[in-house]
Formats: C-alpha cells, structure tokens, sequence
C-alpha cells in the first residue's frame, strides 16, 4: 500500500494491493554489503510515506486504527529489519540525556548501527537568525568547538552504547570564516577529542574542499562526509578530489539537488512516499563508490535522504540493484 501525493497513509484503506517494493530483496542485498563493511541507510526514519513500503500498516494499529503515536515509538525496530544502519539528525538539536540513550537503543535490535550527528551546540559558530533560537538567533556561539563540553554532554552519556555507533558526523554549515581559520580551529577540536569515537567531517562551503582540510583530517584519523548539497559540488566531483578519501573509513551523505532550495523541496516532495526526480548522476556516482570501498576494503557509511529524490528507500533500491 502506497499513498497517493499529499494524501497522508491513514486517510488510505489499509488492506488494498501488495506493495511492488520488494523489501525482502532490498534488505538481503543491504546485508551483504554490511558484511563487506558497505553500511546503507536513511536519514532518519520516521516517515508515514514508507508505509506498505519498509514499514507494514498493521503493525500500527490501535483499535483498528492507525496510530501515529504507536508508529513513532515502534517502527524503528522495523526499519532494522530492512536496514543495517540508520543517521540520527535528530541529535543535531540536543544533548540526549543517557536515559534518553538507553531506550533508543533498546527500541531496534542490537544489529542495528546509528551515525550520529553531532550537536549544534558545538558546531554552530553564530546560530541561524531563525526564531527557534529565541533571543540567541545571529548571536555568536560560546560553546562552538568546545571539546570539553562536548566529551561531558554528549560523549559520556553516549558512551556505554558507543560499540553501536561507528563514526560521530559535526556539520558545519556555510559560513563566512576564512578556510585557514576554520581548518585550524577544527584541528585543535579534533585533536582533543577521546579516541573512544571515530569522527566524520560535512563542511558546505565549497571553497573549503582544500589541500590543508583534507591533510588536517588525515591527521587527525577522520573523514570527509561527502555531500550532495545545494551549495556544494556534486559527489562525483569531491571524490575526484586528491586526498578526499583521509582514513580507512568513509561518509556519504545525498541530502538535496545542487542548486535546489530544501524548503522548496520539502512542499514538492511530501509526504515521501515515491522518487519524484531521479538523479542518476549521483547513483552512479554512489554505485562507483562503493565499488571503490569494496576494492580498497574501507569501510563506507552511505546515507540517503528522502529530499534527495523524493523516496530514499527507492533510491537506494536503484543503486544497490547492481
């Protein structure tokens, strides 16, 4: 059961023609390539519009009723089912308590690995003038790179489930600062953190994709998260880029369209329910990737994002089907 374009799935019969999506075939691939350290998943994975897709309706019910609560508390379990990894950027706007932690962690199977994203708290430098920010938005950030109150807010508390989580991603949006200053800030954050985690980088300013930001996180043991981004160069272009590829591990995260504005495309393709507007060029770009990881025997964590096309498990059907 798929929902039609702007129509929510409890307003559609629940019992109606099987889904084509063969989310069995899907999920035996994505473990085969687990096995080979090619972790593949979503960006996050609360979405009603995967319904009859990765998640089964009568799972859902309360009363014969679908039950958005029940489906936010428990589909993650069925997520893993279908998925070996998943991205938490709902950690981009806290500091999780470790209660908080603990019954994450138990709602999915212990197979189940989580990219995190690091906190705003520590990578935003000046906050966004939006009003979610109270009286602090376009104020300059006090904690921005502050290692220790990173390793006692975020890090202790994640710390007895950090066999789960392979690699920790600090995203810094675009911002003004020169690419020596923000490298040599960044080096000092990273070279204080406890090697318990293993890091991954996003910047999305462009003019920051240089020799000494590829070199400062070499020597640090982190990587590059590869971004598909509206303001940055498409994937197959950052790894084309010598010294891209800063440890034996990798991070690749297809967000939006070059040149697509993310709020236009949440209204174009809500309620994610179906590929809207394939990109083939990035498919293959991440198809060559994982070829490469598996030649080179790193490990890659790939992440698609449902406004990259409009369904991220359709799309990563298409590039897995190789």
């Amino acid at each position: 059961m798929m929902a039609g374009p702007g129509k929510p799935p409890w307003m559609l019969p629940l019992f109606d023609e099987p889904s084509t999506f063969d989310r069995a075939s899907l999920a035996s691939r994505l473990r085969a390539l687990a096995a080979q350290n090619i972790f593949i998943g979503g960006s996050s994975w609360k979405y009603e519009g995967w319904l009859g897709q990765i998640y089964t309706p009568e799972r859902y019910l309360t009363r014969g009723k679908f039950s958005q609560k029940r489906f936010q508390s428990e589909c993650l379990a069925e997520y893993a089912e279908t998925f070996p990894i998943v991205c938490g950027d709902f950690s981009f706007y806290q500091f999780p308590s470790p209660q908080y932690w603990d019954k994450l962690f138990a709602s999915a199977p212990a197979s189940l690995r989580f990219a995190l994203k690091v906190p705003e708290e520590v990578t935003a430098e000046v906050f966004p003038k939006h009003a979610r920010y109270g009286p602090r938005a376009g104020m300059a950030n006090e904690s921005y790179l502050n290692a220790d109150a990173f390793d006692a807010l975020f890090l202790e508390p994640l710390a007895r489930n950090r066999q789960r989580v392979p690699c920790l991603i600090l995203e810094f949006g675009s911002r003004g600062t020169a690419p020596r200053e923000f490298v040599r800030r960044l080096d000092s954050f990273l070279a204080a953190l406890p090697d318990s985690f293993r890091y991954a980088v996003e910047v999305r300013n462009s003019e920051y994709l240089v020799p000494f930001y590829f070199d400062c996180l070499h020597a640090r043991n982190a990587a590059h998260v590869f971004n598909a981004w509206t303001r940055m160069p498409p994937l197959a272009a950052q790894m084309a880029l010598e010294g891209a590829f800063t440890t034996d591990f990798t991070v690749v995260r297809a967000l939006l369209r070059q040149g697509r504005a993310y709020e236009d495309v949440v209204a174009q393709f809500s309620p994610y329910d179906r590929v809207a507007d394939p990109n083939p060029e990035a498919r293959e770009a991440l198809r060559a990737l994982i070829r490469r990881m598996r030649e080179e025997r790193r490990a890659a964590y790939i992440f698609v994002n449902n406004r990259f096309e409009g369904n991220s498990p359709e799309t990563i059907r298409a590039v897995t089907d190789e």
